[in-house]
Parts: C-alpha cells; structure tokens; sequence
C-alpha cells in the first residue's frame, strides 16, 4: 500500500481547507514578526497614519482610501501598531484567495493550491508588504478585479459586473495607477471576440456609472486641486539608461520569484525508477483563451509597469510589484502539465519553507545584529510609543492641555503623532504636504517641535529656529532601541510652543 503525506491528501481531498491552514500560517508569522523585533513601523507607515487621522477626501500622497482604512485599523487596535499590521495581513489573505478563486475556475483546485503555495513564495508578500499603503491595499483589489473580468469574459456570467464596478471604483480611490490598470482591462476586452461581445450591453454602461459615483468624490477634488490634466509629460531619459532601468525594475522583479522558480525546476527534474510511485496531482486540460487570459494579465502589467515607471521618472514600478506579481503563481501552473507528479517531496518542501521563512529571517538579523555591524539606523529601530508618550505627557503636564500639534524632524513627528492624543502632524518644512495646518494655527494651538539632537545641549537647528521664533529648548532626551549596538545614542531636541491662551 502506498502512503502520502498530510500535506499531499489536504491538496487532493480538502483544497480549501490547506488554504485556510497556509494563509493563516502566514499570517501569523508576518504579524509576530514586526511585533516582536519593530520599534517603530516600517516604511512610511506613521505619515500615512498622519494623513488618514485628518480624513481628507484627497491629498499630495495620492488616493485617500488606504489612509483611512489605516487610521481606522489603527483606532480599533485601541491605537496600536498592531490594528495595522493586521489590516496587512487579511490584504494580503484576500489576495491568496481571489488567486484561488480564480486559479480553481482555470485550472481546478487541487492545482489552485499549487498556485497559491507558489504565490505565497514571491518575496513582496513577505516583509514589503508590512509598509502598508496604496500598493498593498491594491493587492487585492486588482487580484479581485482580474477575477471578476473572467466571470465576465471568460464565462459569460452578467453577475460579475456588480463585482467589477466595486472593485474597480475602489481601486481609483486607492492607487494613482488604477486608471492605466483599467485602461489595460478595457484594451484586453476590445482585442479579444468574448471581450468585444461582454460591452456589447448596458451592464458596462450601469459599471460605469458605479464607478464614477464611488470615485466621485477624489475626481472632483482633482479638478478642485487642477491635478485632474496631467502634468507635462516628464523628459524622457536616453533611450539606454531607460532600458538599464527598465531590466533593473524587471530584475528585482524576477528576483522576487526566485523561490517559485526553484519549485518548478525541481519539481520539473527527471526521475529515475518507478515514476508510479510518487503522489501526482491531476486537472483538467486549461482551454486556449483561458491560457491566454492568465499569461496576459500575468505579464504584461509587470513589464509595462515597469516600462511606465521609466517614462515617468518613478524609481518604483508604478502599481506596486507585488500587485502585478498576484499571478505568477497561476501562470506557472497554467505553464505546466495536467498530471503533476510530486517527485522530491522532501526537497520541494525545504525550497518552499525556505522561501517563506528566509525574508522573516533576514528581518529579524538586521533587526538584532545590524546595530553591531554599521552606523546606520533602521528606520523601525526608535522606539515610537515611548517616544510618543514622553512627549505627550510632558506637554500635558506643562500646559493643562492635551497635545495638539507636532512638527519639526517628519520622522519624529509622524511617529508622535501616533501618541495616545493623536495630535496633528505638521511639516513646517514643506507645509503643502500637510494643508490642514498652518504656521499660525501651530503657534495658537502649541505644540511640540522635535528634531535630532546630535550633543548633549540639544540646539535647534537654523532652519527650525527661523520657521519657530522665540523657540526655547529643552534638555533633549535620550531613548533605548531595542539593540543600540555601536550606534549613536537617540537624542531627541524638543522645545514647547505654548499655546495663545495659555498663561
């Protein structure tokens, strides 16, 4: 009698249940992770907390909608770091289920587990995602989207529409790329006969109109703020620095598959002996539009992605890497053949516990040994809620009055203003970006302004003290990292701006 392992049966008797048990593993891994080794979040995680805390229907960072969800996370966390980080998470679940969803509806779902395994290995669901904003919200939104224009195109179904017409609508609210994203759905259904056939009734026409009114309101701030005409287009680089950057941004994408390309590879070899012996999974054969359906959505929004970036002057690839990455694990399994013989089993499962856990690793190693090895500090190293506190409770205690406002050092700021209070947060270097405040309402209201001290007397520098007259500071204070090493001592530089009234 031949035997398989747990694994093995999960994926040929209860699919769904071994996507439940992978994507909730994960999670828990990516949530322990940055609660234990972050002091700080990640990325630009607490301005985006700044700008959702003021609910603005729209602002110099972009769409407003995953500004929001963050304040919202972070609020019901009982203002914790954590709300968010779990928000991160259940985007980055919704994103392994809408690609089992739509890998089960191509290519059944013993092998839309294989797809979800293999997407679970792209580096960019990993510890990138833990910077939430835009792109990781737009991970699921567009992997939903692409699944909702299957039901439409690929099946025929009308009830796809209602599903399209959310997503997509949310999607304007989320990513300044979500108008090239639908630009590039809309040119697939009229390049293709089902697609053409699809608009060819009032269902797009009632979509539209769904998504104009759900993106309504960011639309008419555009033509308040005159952002709605694009910018001049920017001057385009030589034509060989623009294709050295395109194959960087291409580059660092394939890189990120390295783990779903040792997968197949090794679960491609040759085997000697009684091939019978091995566990194999089986499927229907994929049609030829359903194989061109996956192999389109799968490469072209990455390497046109990264072909925008270029154009426009982005160091990033527009859309987010791992929002056009959602799938590659479809394609592979669409790529491969309809009996998958699960030969070197316990290799197969090394390459992938490896490709999961190696990124977990590396955060945790920088976080504990980066101090001792170099002067520079990670960005998640200060400790934010003790910053917060003792900056908080110090100006309460002075004044009789909760804090109000922060501004000076961004960093700093941002990170004060995830304080118990919640105060505003204002960039007195570059006030466009926070026009809820101005220089005058900091001095009515007070405040507390920071900046890195770099001795012991704490000295504000020049241009702070000319944006602040009459600024007095106080002694700074020194704060513990998790692991200080060889680096510097935090000192913080920080001076009351007392408010109008006050005494």
């Amino acid at each position: 009698m031949r035997f398989t392992s747990l694994p093995v049966e999960l994926i040929r008797a209860r699919p769904r249940l071994m996507v439940w048990i992978v994507t909730l593993a994960l999670t828990a891994l990516w949530l322990a992770v940055p609660l234990l080794v972050y002091g700080s979040p990640p990325g630009d995680v607490a301005m985006r907390l700044a700008y959702g805390r003021e609910y603005q229907v729209g602002i110099a960072a972009g769409p407003p909608l995953a500004f929001w969800l963050a304040d919202i996370a972070f609020r019901f966390a009982g203002n914790h770091i954590a709300g968010v980080y779990l928000l991160t998470q259940l985007c980055i679940m919704a994103t392994y289920w809408a690609v089992f969803a739509l890998s089960r509806a191509i290519v059944g779902p013993q092998h839309a587990v294989l797809a979800v395994l293999l997407t679970a290995t792209i580096t960019f669901f990993g510890f990138p995602s833990l910077d939430f904003g835009p792109d990781v919200l737009a991970q699921p939104l567009w992997t939903l989207l692409v699944v909702s224009v299957w039901r439409i195109v690929g099946q025929g179904r009308r009830s796809g529409w209602f599903t399209f017409s959310t997503t997509a609508g949310l999607l304007l609210l989320t990513t300044p790329a979500a108008p090239v994203l639908l630009l590039f759905v809309a040119a697939f259904a009229l390049a293709t006969r089902r697609g053409r056939r699809a608009l060819l009734s009032f269902d797009p026409l009632l979509a539209l109109i769904a998504i104009v009114v759900l993106a309504l309101p960011y639309l008419m701030w555009l033509i308040r703020a005159g952002d709605l005409p694009p910018a001049a287009w920017p001057a385009l680089p030589p034509w060989r620095e623009a294709m050295t950057q395109w194959g960087a941004l291409v580059g660092i994408m394939a890189a990120s598959l390295i783990g779903l390309a040792a997968l197949v590879a090794v679960g491609s070899l040759p085997v000697r002996g009684n091939r019978d012996e091995a566990p194999d999974v089986m499927r229907r054969p994929v049609a030829p539009f359903a194989r061109t359906f996956v192999l389109v959505f799968a490469l072209v929004p990455p390497l046109g992605g990264a072909l925008l970036s270029v154009l426009t002057g982005h160091d990033r690839v527009v859309g987010g890497a791992g929002t056009l990455l959602s799938l590659s694990g479809l394609a592979a399994m669409v790529l491969m053949r309809e009996r998958i013989a699960l030969h070197h089993r316990p290799v197969l499962r090394a390459i992938w516990a490896a490709a999961v856990a190696a990124p977990a690793l590396a955060v945790i190693a920088a976080a504990l040994f980066q101090p001792w090895l170099g002067q520079h500090e990670l960005a998640t190293a200060p400790p934010a809620r003790a910053i917060g506190t003792f900056f908080a409770e110090n100006f309460a205690r002075r004044t009789g009055q909760p804090l109000p406002v922060v501004a000076g050092d961004p960093q700093l700021a941002a990170l004060i203003g995830m304080s118990a209070p919640r105060p505003h947060v204002f960039l007195d270097a570059t006030p466009e970006r926070t026009p809820w405040l101005t220089l005058d309402d900091v001095r009515k209201s007070g405040g507390v302004v920071v900046w890195r001290a770099t001795d012991t007397a704490g000295a504000a520098p020049p241009e702070t003290a000319a944006r602040f007259p009459g600024l007095v500071p106080e002694l700074p204070r020194a704060f513990s990292r998790l692991v200080d090493g060889r680096l510097p001592p935090l000192r913080i530089g920080w001076a009351i701006v007392r408010p109008a009234a006050a005494p």
